[in-house]
């Protein structure tokens, strides 16, 4: 099968657009909507382009791979993603986002805890949250425990506590 330039190179174009763009987005936590799963799924998008656009480029492709300084740079983000499996974030330290580190504290603090931080009283806030379909057994229960891992469950609990 013959790879067309004539397509891989718009594709690899159209996908790098699409994944800088929901990356940034990401990395200044301003995503919205669907912006983190198309970032997620569309990536195929982008594999498959510079995939095809490096067989129909082949013989250029193939140059970079005996230049030193080339090979330099390849081998560092090589080394970076080694390093990205074995390194842990420091998620109870001092390091990190505070506003994510702040939003972490609130998530798992007890509902009783979080209702004066709302000037609300712990049962009134336990009753929005039930109301907003969250399923509560005490006000001992910390948000994360009624949420779950998904960030969009937590935000939604957020958003009812700090109304």
């Amino acid at each position: 099968m013959q790879i067309s330039r004539d397509w891989a190179t718009p594709l690899t174009i159209g996908a790098f657009i699409l994944m800088a763009t929901t990356g940034i987005l990401m990395f200044f936590h301003a995503d919205m909507g669907l912006n983190k799963e198309v970032h997620e799924w569309l990536g195929w998008a982008m594999v498959a382009g510079v995939g095809a656009h490096a067989v129909a480029n082949v013989s250029s492709f193939k140059r970079y791979f005996a230049k030193p300084a080339a090979l330099a740079i390849m081998a560092v983000f090589v080394l970076i993603l080694a390093a990205s499996f074995f390194i842990q974030e420091d998620k109870g330290g001092k390091g990190g986002n505070p506003g994510r580190r702040a939003t972490m504290a609130v998530l798992n603090a007890p509902i009783s805890d979080i209702a004066p931080l709302a000037h609300q009283t712990p049962q009134a806030l336990l009753a929005e949250l039930q109301k907003a379909g969250f399923v509560i057994e005490s006000p001992n229960q910390s948000l994360i425990s009624v949420t779950g891992p998904e960030q969009a469950n937590q935000f939604k609990a957020l958003a009812v506590v700090f109304r």
